[in-house]
């Protein structure tokens, strides 16, 4: 099973913030700041961790990537999400545009969840990230840092 290491996501967003401070322009051209859902941002790599980063939404999105889900699916496979947390990252996700809820009127209420296309670019980035957690769990172990 798949667990975006929030360690990894936290280390990504505090170097993207670090280079904020800094005002790096090597590594982030200029660029003026903007404003999205009222919140200050200052560089594209801040925006788009705080889009897909936390413990949950890249597990949502990688459950998604490859077919259309009902609540109930996700809540299984996602162990260790609360009711709460899988229902407010699939409405902001919903609302970054990343995800489609498509809602049927039948009985018992029926909700599925599928990538739009702004989601289904974002599976190449979660996939390197992943793929980079994943090398530095191991070069942790060789370290014996990691059980």
């Amino acid at each position: 099973m798949f667990c975006f290491n929030d360690t990894i996501l936290q280390f990504v967003l505090t170097f993207a913030n670090s280079l904020t401070q800094k005002c790096d322009t090597y590594l982030f051209e200029s660029m003026p700041d903007f404003i999205y859902k009222g919140k200050i941002y200052y560089n594209p790599v801040q925006f788009v961790m705080e889009m897909i980063g936390g413990t949950w939404k890249a597990p949502i999105l990688w459950r998604l990537r490859e077919q259309t889900l009902r609540y109930g699916e996700l809540r299984k496979d996602i162990a260790h999400i609360s009711d709460k947390m899988l229902t407010s990252h699939l409405r902001e996700l919903e609302e970054d545009g990343l995800i489609h809820r498509e809602v049927y009127a039948v009985v018992p209420p029926k909700t599925e969840y599928s990538l739009t296309e702004k989601g289904k670019k974002m599976i190449g980035l979660i996939t390197q990230i992943r793929n980079y957690g994943l090398e530095m769990i191991e070069e942790e172990k060789r370290n014996k840092r990691i059980e």
